[in-house]
């Protein structure tokens, strides 16, 4: 079965890493994996967001009109992307940057406070791998051995010592993510 995933927020978030990650750990499980990153006007303050289809089929276009799962972390984003989830579908936001909450009756919710709890373990740079765990929550499309393997896969050479970190944000997330 195929998942459709938009990962929406602004530049500097870390989504662009967190689709490169889900498309490594999807093919480490033999699927096949389109994912292209769009940008605002100016990386500045402009917004990114990616698409990751992870399928056993083959994909010519990673553009997509609808998506079975949404992970949002800002306010623009939410209000451009929550009509965009399938009906049946699920949305994950963090509360950090969202003035006003998903309102669909539809759709599966669920909040994650992944900044604050980033804050809190010293490392903001773990927002994004919070979020992962999250979503490997209450969708384990891909193990959390997949995912580690995607990790050591996406970063450099010199940066395979943040897997221990990375791995304990994964973890966090997985605790901490509601259904609201």
């Amino acid at each position: 079965m195929k998942e459709e995933i938009i990962i929406a927020g602004f530049g500097g978030q870390g989504v662009l890493s967190m689709g490169k990650i889900l498309a490594y750990s999807g093919l480490m499980e033999n699927k096949e994996v389109s994912w292209m990153p769009s940008y605002g006007p100016e990386q500045r303050g402009g917004t990114a967001n990616v698409t990751v289809i992870l399928s056993d089929e083959r994909i010519s276009s990673p553009v997509l009109n609808t998506f079975d799962i949404a992970i949002i972390l800002n306010q623009p984003s939410l209000d451009k992307f929550e009509s965009k989830v399938k009906p049946g579908g699920i949305l994950i936001y963090d509360g950090y940057g969202i003035h006003h909450a998903p309102t669909r009756k539809d759709i599966e919710i669920y909040s994650i406070d992944a900044m604050n709890t980033a804050i809190e373990m010293n490392n903001s740079k773990a927002f994004n791998m919070i979020v992962l765990g999250g979503l490997l929550k209450i969708k384990p499309m891909v193990t959390l051995e997949n995912v580690l393997l995607g990790l050591k896969k996406s970063l450099p050479e010199r940066h395979h010592k943040l897997i221990p970190m990375n791995e304990q944000a994964i973890k966090k997330g997985m605790e901490i993510i509601k259904r609201v």
